[in-house]
This record gives structure tokens, sequence and C-alpha cells, in this order.
């Protein structure tokens, strides 16, 4: 039977079923993180602490997890490779923020803005190689070359963003490859090596893969629609920041393919960096709201979690699948 993603009404998708479900693993994978950021240089534990106890709900490592119960897996390599897995997720924040001169991460200032950007990249760049040390650890090689494949696929998805950045001509296919890159090829990873340390089939690899690709991208596209209808408390991060930036999020593309031709004069302005002002960016918030593109790009979130959803069906109905699934939905509905 495929789940969907239309709940009884009345019900909030909550990630606490999967929270409890892996929350014995959790304290091993903690500590795991907790050891291996320890340092004799003071800066590199207090910077990385700053991070990751920074109130994130470790969803991709409980990916890893989750994973690893879904196809019954029994030792325990898996708490080595999701502390890698939020090792390079964390790794990557820390340069996105440097990248993108953020002051918020999670409702806290960001570590760049706190210890500045060269300690912030050079951390990062600690965490990426205990990462690595964590993949061999693991003792998977096959393990070891997915997660390093997808931590070359999110560097390459992070430039090519950057080449794209207030380039309003985005087409919504480059929008597409980006995000699967920069933010769904770990969640994939998390899943697929799961079944690769439980020697389980291809089949098995291939769907937990295409879940956790597709559950990236539906977590993507809900991000990039709220930073159009939410405030700072609710994102964890300055509202309209990506309109600041002159990112071309989906809802962006949509709206200034919709528009005529002074508000196509208006979003090429702002994306290139001349119209940034609070009024402005309210503006665009109207023009957005206007055009439907917010709905329409939550609605691709949707697709894409129904997607996810869909890829579970060759494993048997129970707790962990449910939890898994509800994950997804939970990913949707942080937009409502």
């Amino acid at each position: 039977m495929i789940a969907s993603l239309h709940r009884l009404p009345g019900h909030a998708p909550s990630l606490d079923p999967m929270i409890g479900l892996v929350a014995r693993d959790m304290e091993q994978v903690n500590a795991v993180i907790v050891e291996r950021m320890q340092s004799e240089i003071p800066l590199i534990p207090e910077l990385a602490g700053h991070l990751i106890a920074g109130g994130g709900k470790r969803l991709r490592p409980m990916l890893t997890l989750a994973s690893a119960r879904l196809v019954g897996y029994d030792g325990d390599r898996h708490h080595l490779l999701a502390a890698a897995v939020e090792f390079i997720h964390t790794a990557t924040l820390l340069h996105d923020d440097v990248v993108d001169g953020s002051d918020l991460r999670r409702g806290k200032r960001t570590a760049n803005i706190i210890w500045g950007n060269p300690a912030s990249v050079l951390v990062g760049d600690f965490l990426f190689s205990r990462s690595f040390e964590l993949m061999v650890a693991g003792g998977s090689l096959r393990a070891l070359e997915i997660l390093s494949n997808a931590s070359a696929v999110i560097a390459e998805g992070e430039v090519n963003q950057l080449t794209a950045v207030r380039r309003v001509d985005l087409a919504e296919e480059r929008y597409l490859d980006i995000i699967g890159a920069k933010t769904a090829a770990l969640f994939a990873a998390a899943c697929r090596v799961a079944p690769v340390i439980a020697g389980r089939s291809a089949a098995e690899e291939a769907a937990l893969d295409a879940y956790g690709r597709y559950l990236g991208i539906a977590f993507q596209l809900v991000d990039d629609a709220i930073d159009y209808t939410s405030d700072a408390g609710t994102m964890g991060k300055d509202a309209g920041d990506d309109f600041r930036e002159g990112k071309m999020t989906l809802p962006v593309i949509l709206a200034y393919a919709r528009g005529d031709e002074g508000e196509r004069t208006f979003w090429r302005d702002a994306v290139e960096g001349r119209r940034a002002s609070d009024a402005d960016f309210a503006h665009a918030v109207e023009l957005v709201r206007r055009s439907r593109a917010v709905d329409d790009t939550f609605a691709r979130a949707r697709h894409y979690g129904q997607r996810a959803i869909e890829a579970l069906a060759i494993f048997g109905d129970g707790a962990v699948k449910d939890a898994m699934v509800e994950a997804v939905e939970f990913a949707v509905a942080r937009a409502y």
C-alpha cells in the first residue's frame, strides 16, 4: 500500500515518531560527534560546537539511522556514518554562511559573524576531514564512495549556485539541478549508505536513494518558498535573505515568468542588486503571492514529497516506514 501526503484534518505531521525510534542510536551518534570534533586547538570545538549544538533537528543523520532500522541492520557502523553525514552538513553550513554573508543561522548569530570568515572556513575544512576519517572507520569502501561523491556533488552545487546568483534568466531546470546537488545529494547519500552496510539488494539501495533525494528536493523547495512567507523567528534566518542575495529561487523564477513588463523590470533590478530595501522586499512578497508562485512552489514540494513516499513501496509496512513517511509530511508541512 502506498501512503499519501494527505493526512486527516487536524493532524500535524511531526518528526517525533522518527526521533523516538532512533533515540538510542542517536545517543551513540552524538557521542561520536562530541568525541570527533575535539582538538588541541580550543577554537575548533568552540566554533564547531556553536553550530552543532545550535538547535538543528539533525534530520540527515536520523535518516541514516532510520534507514538502517528499515533494512534490519543490527551492527554499529551506521553510528559512524551518521556522524560523518552530520559533519558534512555542518561543514557545508559553515562555508555557506561565509559565502552568503549570513548573520543568522537557526535564530542565532552565525559563526562567521562571531569568529570571522577565516576561522569558519578552516573549521569547516576540519569537519570535512573528520567526516572522511569516520567514513574510513565505517569499514565500507562503497559507503565511503557514496558519501565522498556526495561531498563533491554538494560543492559543485554550491559553485553552480554561486555562478547563478543575480542571473534573472536562470532556467527552472538549472535551479532544480542546483538544489538537487547542494541539498538533495546529502539526503540521498545519508539514506543509501544504510542498505550498503547491511548488504541489502541494489533495489533497496536505489529505493532509499530515491526517497532521500526526493525528500531533499521537497525540503529545499519549502525552504525557498518560506523565504517569502515567514519571519526570522520562523525561519531561523533573516526574512528576505535570498531576495537580498539575488538568488533566483523557484518562487522568483515563476513570478518573473508570469509578470508583466513592469514587474519584470522590478525583478531584474532586484536580482541585480538595485532594489534591496525592506519596501522592495515587501513588494517582492506581494508579487510572488499575486502570481501564485509561492503556492505553486509548495505544490511542487508536495509532488516531490509524494515521490519520496512512493519510493518506500518496496519495504514492508511498520513503525519505521510510517515514521519515514511522516518525516516527509513534516518537511512539506513546514510551509503551513
